[in-house]
Parts: structure tokens; sequence; C-alpha cells
């Protein structure tokens, strides 16, 4: 697609306050593919105007005509699919066919999700002598990243605009043509004039201003949990709402008894996928001492099918290059076994690393603590199930995870005391209107599903 010039504020693209532009590259060859304006503090406040001026007649929209809208948008994106894994694996880097499955593939059912909820939603019930009202919060500023860039745009603004909010989006920098498609799609779909707004621009200019901007007043952020707690102290300053989705260092437990060779499989799968830029990527793997070797050489030769250029992509710039690289280093270092490969560039041109198996790294290591968002995974030992438990528990984070078991009641006895905030089972399948996000450092509040609408709502009760 070609790059707009301007911002979609007020239903219209309207040219930038500021000159300054932002490169967009593609991260396999490292080519500029276009340019988008590096919003300001005016922009922003523009962009917040029009959604605060929108807000009371999208609130008081009714929710049906509210979701034939949503499956309206839902309807536009699924029609224009290609363009959109295209333009993914453009500024991306992902490989296309991950760019057709889940990049635009994903976001169609999570709107078509919020499209049935907005329609079938109880947004107000009684409470003995009280009606208790479900009302939208207001003008909510979402953020978003780079990692998924259409799916996380979809998972906060669909149920925003479902619970009656109007939007401004600020998306990552590397990844704004997505944006831009998305916002056209919302023009296309009938969304009234300023009920969603985009500004484009770099985090410390324009996503500060939108996370401070009295007319917000909600924050839905994800990424970094250092820029969450930024937005979490600046918004708790201003007594307003905040959704954070932040890290996670998420166990993949294989249980005695479990599948060894599936566990082991679907686990490297969820390192490699994305090029290992998925906040709930598995990326440490517990095994028991009896089975740990032959689990390492499984892993190992899963990896090898991961080949750089063609089933896993670029890292996203050269930035997160040199800093996945770098917790590699920071892996042998420290007394890691490399398995498979290391810290070298597989490729002269693009920001690819090589996938990457560590053994024999225990819990005080770098690399079992702190999230790499890369292709690397970390295999460690446990000596019982209670061992096993210990080491899941033991980071900061609490976002995702996964255990295996002989059976799905081992497996569940064990999530269930598990610190995370969703765990898949013996390989259960992604449900979108399950509850994602963290415990711990991982984030507060949830996103999909009833669970993620109820974030964009206000509770008032009314005594007769």
């Amino acid at each position: 697609m070609k790059a707009h010039d301007g911002m979609y504020i007020g239903g219209q693209w309207r040219p930038a306050e500021g000159p300054d532009t932002i490169a967009v590259v593609n991260p396999a060859d490292e080519q500029v593919i276009g340019h988008v304006p590096a919003g300001t503090a005016g922009d922003v406040d523009a962009a917040v105007r029009a959604a605060r001026t929108a807000f009371p007649a999208w609130a008081a929209t009714p929710p049906a005509e509210r979701a034939a809208r949503i499956a309206a948008l839902r309807d536009v994106l699924a029609a224009r699919k290609d363009e959109i894994a295209e333009t993914v694996t453009a500024e991306l880097g992902a490989p296309l066919a991950l760019s057709q499955a889940v990049h635009a593939g994903v976001p169609v059912l999570v709107a078509g999700s919020y499209a049935e909820l907005a329609a079938t939603y109880s947004f107000e019930e009684k409470l003995g002598n009280s009606t208790v009202l479900l009302e939208p919060v207001g003008v909510v500023g979402a953020i978003t990243p780079w990692n998924y860039p259409l799916h996380q745009i979809v998972a906060k603004v669909a149920p925003a605009l479902a619970a009656g909010c109007t939007v401004v989006l600020k998306p990552a920098e590397d990844t704004p043509l997505t944006a831009q498609l998305f916002a056209e799609a919302t023009e296309e779909a009938g969304l009234p004039a300023g009920v969603f707004n985009l500004v484009t621009g770099l985090g410390p200019v324009a996503g500060q201003a939108l996370a401070e901007h009295e007319g917000v007043d909600l924050v839905s952020f994800t990424g970094s949990t250092a820029v969450g707690r930024r937005i979490g102290a600046t918004a708790g300053a201003a007594v307003k709402r905040v959704a954070l989705e932040l890290g996670g260092k998420s166990a993949n437990v294989i249980l005695p008894g479990a599948d060894l060779a599936k566990a082991v499989n679907v686990g490297v799968a969820s390192v490699m996928s994305n090029s290992g830029q998925t906040c709930s990527a598995w990326t440490r793997m517990l095994v028991d001492g009896e089975r740990y070797e032959e689990a390492v050489a499984l892993a190992a030769a899963a990896v090898a099918k991961y080949v750089p250029g063609e089933r896993v992509g670029p890292l996203v710039n050269a930035k997160q290059q040199a800093r996945v690289r770098g917790y590699i280093e920071k892996g042998i270092e420290e007394g890691a076994r490399l398995v498979v490969g290391g810290p070298e560039a597989p490729h002269a041109t693009g920001y690819y690393v090589s996938p990457t198996v560590f053994a024999d790294v225990t819990t005080e290591m770098t690399i079992a603590q702190e999230e790499i968002f890369g292709p690397v995974l970390s295999i460690l030992k446990y000596e019982d199930v209670d061992d096993a438990l210990r080491i899941a528990n033991d980071t900061v984070y609490g976002l995702a995870g996964a255990v295996w078991g002989a059976d799905d009641a081992e497996a569940v006895a064990f999530a269930r005391r598990m610190d995370t905030g969703q765990v898949d089972i013996n390989g259960g399948r992604f449900n979108p209107l399950a509850p994602f996000g963290g415990y711990k450092q991982s984030g507060v509040g949830r996103e999909l599903g009833p669970h993620g609408l109820a974030e964009y709502l206000q509770t008032k009760s009314l005594q007769f």
C-alpha cells in the first residue's frame, strides 16, 4: 500500500502538524518502503478532541447498531486480507504464510467475536432493588506494539467500540502502514467520524502525549513492562484507568508421562513462530531429569526445520536484532550449553537471528529470567513436580504457559498452581473468547472475549 502522509482524525485524512516523518523499513532487506508523519502533541490533541466530540452520540448508539458497524469492519478486514498480509510481511518481515493465517486471519476472528458480543452482552442487570448499568468509560487512548500489528489494534479497538467508547490509536512506529490500512477499513465500514482516530509517531512524543492527555479516560497499552510502569505511573497521578498487557517468560511444563515428542515440537513452534517476537511464547521448557537429554535432542531436531529467511523471518529492526544476539552471548557467558544456533547472524542482509536452543539453563541465569523476544529457547531440568512448579513460578512475569501431562486432569491440577494468566493444557486450541492477560509484572487487565469488553465499561447503580 501507499503510505498516507497525514493523520486520520475526525473521519478524514488531515495534514500532520509538524514536518517530521518516520521511515518504514522492510526488516528482510533493510530497504525503506515508505514514510509516515511523526505526530506531535498537537496532533494527539486534535485526535482526542475529535474523539470527545464523537463520544456522546456513539455511546448513545444502541448496542445492536454498534454490533452492525463492527461486523461491517470485520467484513472489510476479511475482504482486504491479502493486502493486509502483504503489508505486514513488508513492514514486519513475517513469512507471507504466517501473515495470511495469523496476522490477517486472527483479527477477523476477533472482530467477529466482538460483533456478536456487542449484540448479546447485558449492559444492565437487576440486583435486589438496584438496576446496575454498565456504561462506556469514555475516550480510549490505545498504544499498540509492532509484533502483531493488526491483532493488537483489533483486540483494543473492537471491544472499545462495542462498549460505546471512542478511540485514538497510536501504533508502533515500526509497523504504521498496517494501522493506516485499519483506519481505511473503519471508514469503509461506516464508522461515524471521530469514533476512531489514528496518530502515527514516536512513543516518547505521541505516545506520551496520548497517555498524559486529560481528555483520555483510559489508556490501553501493550508493550514492555518498563514502558508499562511509566504509563501506569502517569495514569495513577491523574486517577485514570489503564489496561496493560506487558512482558512474559512463559513456562512449557512437560510432566513425566506426557507425550514428549508432541510437547517439544509444539513448544518449539511457540518460540519460533513470528521469529520469537511473541510475549506469550513458551520460552522456558521444563523437563524431568530422566527424559531431559531426549527432550534436548528433539528440540534441536525441531529447530532445524526453522530456516531463517524461509520459515523464520527477521526481527523487526537492527536494535532488536542486536538485543537478541546480546542475550545469546549472555547465555553462553553464564554457562548455558549452546545446542543449536548462536549469536552469529545467518544472513548478511536483513535483521535475522539464528534460531537458538540452550540446555543446562538454571533459574538464576539471565536467559531464564528476562524476556528475550527472539527465537531463543531455554531448556531447564526439574527434580520432581514440586520443583517444576517452583521453577515455573520463579520469574517476575506471569502471562501464559503450557502444561503437558499423561491426562488432562493431571495437567489441570498443575496449571491451577501456576502464577500465570493463561495456560494451554495438552495443546489446547486458541479461543478468541478466553481472557488474555497476566499476573505479576505481566500486566493489569484482560483482553479478548467478555472480560476484554468489561475493561472498557464503568458501573453505575440506580436504587428504587
